[in-house]
This record gives structure tokens, sequence and C-alpha cells, in this order.
């Protein structure tokens, strides 16, 4: 009978009779304590490739300031109107004088060179187109230059064989040949170049006045507008370069 109650308390004794007292009879089991894992934080130590050093050595921080602030010592809307002038005669350049098809202005470009200086053929001569494959340059206006003209169109990069009789000078256009499209992109290239110098004329010429009126100004304020102008020239040749891109592929077709 004892022993029945015995049973009936086991249960009990297991939860409040310490393990050093407990006897076979009452035995209880117990969950071995497994200490808690510790995470430690993952430290990632990121170093710089040469690759991104490169990339972050060669971007500049842009300078943007606003024309109004520095009227008094320059007028930044003049050089970008100074600048934007240059690329727009490129363009005139290009769809006057670079074309496959034969136009009058094809022979525009060409500058003669005369005793009285350099002139654009188109000042000294009247010139008109006759047919698709024949241009005529008139010199009755200038007949004195007569010779010059016809020596500045053989010299040309276009491959003219000009035939001269009096004043009158008749160009044979010469049939749209690889060569031809080759000599063309030469000439988109030279207008390109020229532009190019334009705008490096239109920035030198600004920072040389942007120095005269340094009196009185902060080296800082005239850094950071020789800057900005800087990023404005970039800009107009980065616009000179997808031109000429745009142009050769057109030439070449």
């Amino acid at each position: 009978m004892a022993l029945s109650h015995l049973n009936l308390l086991r249960p009990v004794l297991c939860r409040f009779v310490p393990s050093v007292v407990r006897t076979p009879l009452v035995t209880c089991s117990r969950v071995p304590f497994l200490p808690r894992p510790v995470v430690l934080p993952n430290y990632a130590r990121h170093y710089a490739t040469k690759k991104s050093k490169a990339k972050a050595k060669g971007q500049t921080a842009k300078v943007n300031i606003k024309a109004a602030l520095v009227d008094d010592i320059i007028s930044l809307e003049e050089v970008n109107e100074d600048m934007a002038a240059v690329l727009t005669t490129l363009k005139e350049d290009f769809s006057r004088s670079l074309s496959i098809r034969t136009s009058p202005g094809a022979l525009d470009h060409i500058i003669v060179t005369t005793k009285d200086g350099k002139f654009p053929l188109n000042q000294l001569g009247q010139i008109s187109m006759k047919s698709p494959q024949l241009l005529v340059v008139n010199m009755t206006g200038f007949p004195e230059a007569t010779a010059a003209v016809t020596r500045a169109l053989q010299e040309s990069s276009m491959g003219l064989n000009p035939d001269v009789e009096g004043t009158i000078i008749r160009v044979p256009v010469p049939k749209v040949t690889r060569e031809h499209r080759e000599n063309l992109v030469k000439l988109a290239k030279q207008f390109s170049n020229k532009a190019k110098d334009l705008l490096r004329r239109v920035r030198s010429n600004t920072i040389s006045q942007l120095k005269k009126s340094k009196e009185g100004v902060s080296d800082d304020t005239i850094h950071l507008i020789e800057k900005q102008v800087q990023q404005m020239a970039d800009s107009y040749v980065a616009d000179i370069d997808k031109q000429l891109a745009t142009k050769t592929k057109e030439l070449l077709g």
C-alpha cells in the first residue's frame, strides 16, 4: 500500500527533491544544458581596387555657377553664345560642303591663296551647276585670280581636274567612289579640327579677360569661373565629336 502511494507521488518528487538525494526508486530525466552559440558580427573590410581608384581619380566635381552672380566679372552667357556659334557654323559646313550629291556649295570651303591674301572660292568666283556631273566657276569679277583658283581646285582633297577657258573654269565632278567618300571624311575631320581650334580660342580669350579683371575678385572665384568655362568648352567638343561621327557614318554609307 505504501509502495503504491509512493508511485503516485513520483512525478511530484521529481520536481522538488534535489538530485543528490534521489533514490533509485525516484528517478527523473534532466535535459542537459547546452550553451547558446554566440553569433559574432561579420566585419568585412572593403579594399578599393585599382580600377575603382582610377575611376575616382578621373572624376572631377562639376561646377555650376549662376551667370547672374558673376555678370560683373564676365558674361558666361556671351561665352556660351560664342561657343554655340562655332557648333552652328560646323553644322552648316557639313550640310553645305559634305554631301554625296553635287551642289554649287560643294566648292565653297576651298581657300584660294592670292597675292592679296587668302579668300574662300565663292568670294572670288560665281559658282553654278550645269549638270550633276559639272560645276562652273565664272571668274569675270576677278580674272586675275583665275590661275590661283585653278591651282586651289587641283590641290583640294576632292580629286578635281578643272578645265580653264578664259575666265570660265569648268570642274567635272568625280563619280562617287569609295575614295571620294573617304576624301569627304577627311574634309569633315578638317572642319571638326577647325571648330575645336575656334573653341579653344574662345576659351583662351575668356580666361585672358578673366585674369584682367582679377583685381578685387578672390582666387577661389576666379578658379571656379575658369572651371565653368572649361566645362562649357568640353561639352561643345563632345558635340563636335558626335557631329563628326554622324557625318562619317553618312558619308561612308
